[in-house]
């Protein structure tokens, strides 16, 4: 059973940036990774992932150019760093893996299987 731990949530004005780390408790070189995030009174979506067998990572539109999706497989680690960060970027941001995904339902997190506690990010504008 893999576990994950998020961390580097924060309260930040506009513009600033941000970097999640997400630990987990064993290899994580065979899995899909990913970040989703729930605002208030939304649904969790999509914001990154990485496939086991690709180095590019795949995002949410409104984010490209902004986020930058990393893994350390040594460290068993993922990280988003976060930039030019905007106030529709506030909710909690959730480490997810998973194994077995095809490329169509990579955005959808009720195919994922390992989930983090979550860690909150607030942009204040």
């Amino acid at each position: 059973q893999l576990q994950l731990v998020e961390s580097g949530g924060g309260l930040i004005q506009a513009g600033d940036s941000l970097r999640l780390s997400c630990q987990a408790s064993g290899r994580i070189n065979t899995y899909h990774m990913g970040w989703f995030r729930q605002a208030p009174g939304k649904e969790r979506e999509f914001v990154a992932a990485l496939r086991p067998t690709n180095s590019n990572p795949y995002y949410k539109d409104s984010v490209k150019g902004r986020f930058t999706f990393s893994k350390d497989n040594a460290k068993n680690a993922i990280y988003l760093q976060m930039n030019s960060l905007k106030p529709e970027d506030t909710g909690i941001y959730y480490c997810a893996a998973a194994q077995g995904l095809i490329l169509s339902t990579l955005r959808d997190s009720s195919r994922w299987n390992y989930w983090g506690q979550g860690t909150q990010v607030t942009v204040s504008s």
